[in-house]
């Protein structure tokens, strides 16, 4: 009996204990134990874990404590809320490290353990004694020399903190006593400059030694003065780059000590004789001076950098992620061109760089080119590169083996040509690092179709390439640049694959700095083609309202209702922009970029009798004239501002008014017979309720009349989808989605093996010869769009707007079709992973849902034999609609189908 007690006890404690609510994920602004936080209310968030069902918070408490003090408690606050609960206390000084723990409370009557996180705070503006320093080389220039920097000190007591504080008009390395600093590539980034410019803080407390120290610091050119665009403009935000750094030590007594940069740092020149981001970066091992980061280094005959007036006013601590290194990629492939060159294949189109160590004999030189395709003649092509060179080029020692790495540029390429070495090609010298943003990979999705399965992956790594500190058009040619259109037709795919709020929150404020005074967004962010045509105060349709839609959706998909009142400014003036340029509330006025790139009949010679899909550039602006004021009605309703929403609402009838008037007969027919004039006009609600089933079948009987191909551009294409869908056509849908060939998302992956997204849907024609070459990217995700769709409609996976966004309220509605057997998607959202995973086997549908702690969710079962759905085993009555609403917990479906 005591045998069967004691067992029995053990049962209900391991039990007890898998119930037991716990907190995890612990973040501050965003982050998880940040260093360098300027927010002056840090905001709190965790996820809720626990093996129960049904699980809502009630309550929490959070404490915030200083060393062993608590400096603010918000005592027990009766609320389900577990994302970006903001600090309540007094103004938290600068430089401090900060503990905070929280416990809550669930509706089953648990309540969790108290858990640790930690935050430090940034420097405040008076804090900063740096002085900016310069090279005062005359040949550290845009093509000149990379300079580097060196500051000697001692430290006589124990370190228990150190944090150093840096930035850069242009791009730097550090390193500490010969160990480089953090693992950010890239730093600080890309910003407009002279309007925005970030910090980063790092933790060095393990790089210093007690006693003497050494600190070195490389600076690259980077998107400052490295030449930009298509017109070769250079130095444009200045033509000097300058380096602040300040050191804040903390010792084991109490006592401080600052180290700054000034003109008591002593500077040389580098090996890295020349690096700019378009063309590449040469290195000369010749020039490399060993240990120079090193105690104990003589640099006597160095000279002293040259301090610098420029201002720090505007500097803040970064709120996103770095670029970091990601994968890596040994050749798959080592061979011979038709014309004898010797090329690398890496296997994935990848945005970074290539190592090198290699041998021989001083002077020689290594030049490894990088580029995406191979010619129809097995050669390689560089003409897509337009003038960036993108070379990386090695000048051996002759001192043994040599390793070389590219800092301040970096490569959009699957393919390395290689010059400069005699003998057979090793490939275990050669490594590509893959470089990006460093968002956490949030998505995931898979079907039984294997085509479909590489286009996710397509899309994917079309992100990484390209969210490379800002969202670029493409990573290769000489562009590389931040097209609002391109990331505002991605940004909703953007953030189911990856973590991308803090990434688009950092953008965003440059969205605001180049905003022009009249309202309108450049067509570029950060905007360095003032100097170019695109230059002037002008908004073009689907590009400047990013502005608008991107906060929008970052609000939708994280629940980050920050971003919405930090950016409402800026969307009102852009919204009130096309107001005023509008005429009598119709706006056909002004320069569109309109359904970039759908398609034409000269595109490729393999649609004969096709024809072009060319859509009235003012129809599509009007469309996106009323997106933009429903999103503003939206905003103004998540805000509380009604005197907004009232003003909004009206002007919203006025618009789609026009719209109907002007381009829309008595009939329902539009003035432009093409798949995106029907698909805006119905993803925007533009016709009236009546008309919208015959402009349905008017799409579909174009679809069909290309034989089920779409013929879409950059604005028309993401909707494509989800407006059929919508409007009960799936099976339309999965149709153009299967269509594998030209044009069709999947004709590059089957007829090509791309591995990213492309530019143009004819990028390389069916006979492997290239579309145009000043415009042809092999990774360009604005495509890649459709991800959106195939996560909310193959598996389902949505989010309630206003109180539910961030999925705090989901819905999971899979849409069955294309004769896929299975499909399962999964996202970690800031409450909790979502996943819904169906399969058909034996006749039946078995259907895996799971909905985090603390959210619920409503679904929309797969089958119309309702009765038939059971759970465990169990029953489930679902509602005539087909539908259920469940809290969290995990959910085996079996239904007939």
């Amino acid at each position: 009996m005591k045998r069967k007690l004691l067992f029995f006890a053990f049962f209900l404690m391991a039990n007890l204990s898998m119930a037991q609510l716990k907190l995890q994920q612990l973040k501050t602004e965003n982050r998880v134990n940040p260093i360098g936080i300027d927010a002056e209310k840090p905001r709190f968030s965790w996820v809720l874990s626990t093996d129960k069902k049904n699980v809502l918070q009630t309550a929490y408490e959070i404490q915030v404590k200083k060393g062993k003090e608590t400096i603010w408690s918000s005592g027990k606050v009766a609320s389900s809320s577990s994302i970006f609960n903001s600090y309540g206390g007094s103004q938290l000084p600068s430089n401090t490290r900060f503990t905070w723990q929280v416990r809550a409370w669930d509706n089953q009557g648990q309540t969790s353990e108290w858990v640790t996180a930690s935050f430090q705070t940034a420097l405040n503006k008076t804090d900063w004694k740096a002085k900016w320093i310069n090279s005062g080389f005359a040949n550290d220039t845009v093509n000149g020399v990379v300079p580097m920097f060196r500051k000697s000190f001692e430290t006589k007591k124990k370190i228990t903190n150190a944090t150093a504080f840096v930035t850069a008009r242009g791009l730097y390395e550090i390193q500490f006593n010969g160990k480089r600093m953090g693992d950010a590539y890239l730093a600080p980034g890309w910003t407009s400059y002279n309007k925005h410019l970030q910090y980063q803080a790092y933790d060095v407390t393990n790089l210093l030694n007690v006693g003497k120290n050494a600190i070195g610091a490389t600076l690259g050119s980077g998107w400052y003065r490295t030449r930009l665009a298509w017109v070769h403009q250079q130095n444009i935000y200045g033509k000097e780059t300058v380096l602040l750094f300040q050191l804040e030590l903390t010792y084991a007594d109490g006592s401080k000590e600052t180290v700054i940069s000034d003109n008591s740092w002593k500077v040389a020149e580098s090996d890295i004789t020349y690096a700019e981001i378009y063309n590449g970066e040469t290195i000369d091992a010749r020039k490399r001076i060993a240990n120079w980061t090193s105690v104990g280094f003589n640099d006597s005959n160095w000279k002293n950098a040259v301090e610098k007036t420029f201002p720090i006013d505007y500097i803040n601590a970064s709120v996103n992620e770095p670029i970091k290194k990601h994968e890596s990629f040994k050749p798959v492939k080592v061979f011979k061109a038709t014309n004898g060159e010797t090329i690398l294949d890496f296997g994935q189109n990848l945005v970074g760089w290539v190592t090198l160590t290699a041998q021989g004999k001083a002077g020689d030189k290594i030049t490894l080119s990088h580029f995406e395709m191979m010619d129809k003649f097995g050669n390689p092509y560089f003409t897509n590169l337009r003038s960036a060179k993108a070379q990386a080029t090695y000048i051996l020692s002759g001192n043994g083996k040599d390793f070389f790495e590219p800092h301040f540029t970096f490569f959009g390429f699957r393919y390395v040509r290689v010059e400069g070495i005699e003998g057979k090609i090793n490939p275990e010298d050669f490594t590509a690092y893959a470089l990006y943003s460093d968002m956490e990979q949030t998505g995931s999705f898979e079907t039984s179709n294997t085509l479909v399965n590489q286009l996710q992956k397509n899309i994917q790594w079309g992100q990484k390439g390209n969210f490379l500190d800002v969202p670029t058009d493409c990573p290769q040619r000489d562009e590389r640049l931040g097209w609002t259109g391109d990331a505002e037709v991605f940004s909703r795919t953007a953030s189911y694959n990856f973590n991308a709020n803090q990434f688009f929150a950092k953008w965003l404020k440059d969205v605001t700095a180049d905003q022009y005074p009249n309202g309108a967004v450049p067509h570029v962010i950060p905007d360095v083609l003032k100097a170019t045509g695109f230059g002037q105060p002008m908004q073009a349709a689907g590009w400047g309202d990013a502005g608008i839609i991107i906060p929008y959706n970052v609000f939708v998909a994280f629940g980050d209702k920050q971003v919405l009142e930090d950016q409402y400014a800026t969307m009102k003036k852009s919204v009130e922009y096309i107001r005023n340029e509008a005429k009598n509330d119709l706006w056909n006025t002004g320069f569109q970029f309109a359904d970039w790139l759908s398609y034409r009949v000269d595109d490729s010679k393999g649609m004969i009798g096709m024809k072009s899909a060319i859509t009235d550039n003012y129809l599509v602006a009007q469309c996106f004239y009323a997106y933009s004021v429903q999103l503003m009605i939206n905003t103004a309703k998540v805000l509380g501002k009604n005197d907004d929403v009232k003003d909004y609402e009206s002007l919203l009838a006025k618009v789609k008014k026009q719209f109907q008037h002007e381009y829309m007969t008595t009939s329902g027919r539009l003035i432009s017979e093409t798949q995106t004039a029907y698909i805006l006009a119905l993803q925007f609600d533009m016709l009236p309720e009546a008309l919208r089933p015959q402009a349905v079948e008017r799409l579909v009987s174009n679809i069909k009349s290309y034989d089920y191909h779409l013929t879409t551009g950059f604005l028309g294409t993401p909707f494509l989808n989800p407006v059929l869908s919508r409007f009960g056509r799936n099976d339309v849908a999965y149709k153009l989605l299967l269509q594998d060939t030209y044009p069709s998302w999947l004709y590059p992956i089957k007829t090509h093996g791309a591995t990213t997204i492309w530019e143009r849907w004819d990028s390389m024609k069916s006979d492997s010869t290239f579309q145009d070459p000043g415009m042809t990217s092999f990774n360009h995700y604005a495509y890649g769009a459709v991800g959106d769709w195939m996560y909310r409609n193959i598996a389902g996976i949505d989010t309630k707007e206003f109180d539910g966004a961030g999925y705090k309220a989901i819905t999971i509605k899979p849409q069955l079709g294309g004769e896929l057997t299975y499909a399962k998607g999964s996202l970690k959202t800031n409450h909790g992973l979502v996943s819904s995973a169906w399969k058909i086997e034996n006749g039946k549908l078995l259907w895996d849902v799971e909905i985090p702690a603390n959210s619920t969710a409503t679904l929309t079962f797969p089958t119309k034999k309702l009765t038939s759905i059971t759970e465990g085993g169990t029953s489930i009555k679902a509602t005539p609609s087909g539908t259920l609403d469940v809290g969290s917990g995990k959910y085996a479906f079996v239904m007939d189908i």
